[in-house]
């Protein structure tokens, strides 16, 4: 779906450092950017990512407009390079 995506085409993509429990759905997921980080969720064409502890998978939450798409990527071989911190 993404992979061939312009990333100039979104507003904006959101990375949500640190370890995020990969078993979440949308509603925790929308609570953490809104508790932690005080951001809008309204806005289409914004994902919000998410990576877990093993770094082989990450999910992306995006509001378009009528509803939130919640998606899941998982390499097979390698790792995701993930911020632990915002430093």
């Amino acid at each position: 779906m993404f992979r061939d995506a312009d990333p100039h085409s979104f507003a904006a993509i959101h990375l949500v450092c640190g370890r995020t429990d990969m078993r979440f759905g949308i509603d925790s997921l929308a609570a953490i950017v809104e508790a932690k980080y005080h951001l809008p969720l309204f806005f289409p064409g914004t994902p919000f990512l998410f990576c877990g502890r093993r770094t082989n998978k990450i999910k992306g939450l995006v509001w378009e407009g009528d509803g939130f798409l919640l998606f899941t990527k998982r390499v097979e071989e390698g790792r995701f390079s993930w911020p632990r911190n915002s430093a």
